[in-house]
């Protein structure tokens, strides 16, 4: 038996609740339909942001917003609205706000459509993680060809804040994309 500290990508040093983050979801494959909305709007929700304040925020926003039952959230009026916006224990971007709103409502046409968002967003990676050997987190992109035809086919649907660099983020936040560094041990070659 070592004692030998363990090596995680560089990217969630930052505090415990990233390490947290990192050690238990970040690149660990997502079926459920409600934790995929949950990760569409906070990678949303992130943008221009760092991921620790989302982190910092994310109970609040499962409790703000339903636990994240787009049924609901799709019902949301201008009151439910202008109330969100009021609470410092989410991003009061109003934009932001109301995207979570019309993307609960674009959710449930594409689960109509294809009987689940999950069969929807994992044919883009023909329904298996694509695992890279990244060797420094530096060196992982902030977008691919896929968050690119993934990110124009969610706006052609009507989401919103769904860019290509969110769409990569959400894939690596929900395991379509492994971008584990190779040093880390959560990568699947270790």
């Amino acid at each position: 038996m070592t004692n030998e500290p363990i090596t995680r990508c560089g990217w969630c040093q930052g505090s415990q609740l990233e390490i947290d983050y990192h050690d238990k979801e970040w690149g660990v494959p997502q079926h459920d339909d409600r934790v995929l909305f949950e990760f569409l709007t906070l990678e949303g929700a992130q943008a221009g942001l760092s991921w620790v304040t989302i982190l910092k925020k994310r109970e609040n926003y499962s409790k703000l917003f339903s636990q994240f039952d787009v049924e609901k959230i799709a019902r949301y009026d201008k009151r439910k609205i202008e109330s969100l916006l009021k609470n410092p224990g989410i991003v009061r971007n109003r934009l932001k706000v109301e995207s979570t709103r019309s993307n609960a409502r674009a959710f449930i046409t594409v689960q109509n459509n294809y009987g689940s968002f999950d069969d929807y967003i994992w044919q883009f990676v023909d329904g298996k993680p694509i695992i890279n050997r990244w060797k420094h987190w530096q060196d992982i992109p902030a977008s691919t060809d896929i968050s690119h035809a993934m990110s124009k086919d969610l706006k052609k649907r009507g989401f919103r804040f769904v860019g290509s660099t969110i769409c990569y983020a959400f894939m690596q936040a929900i395991g379509m994309v492994n971008d584990h560094t190779t040093d880390c041990y959560r990568h699947p070659s270790n």
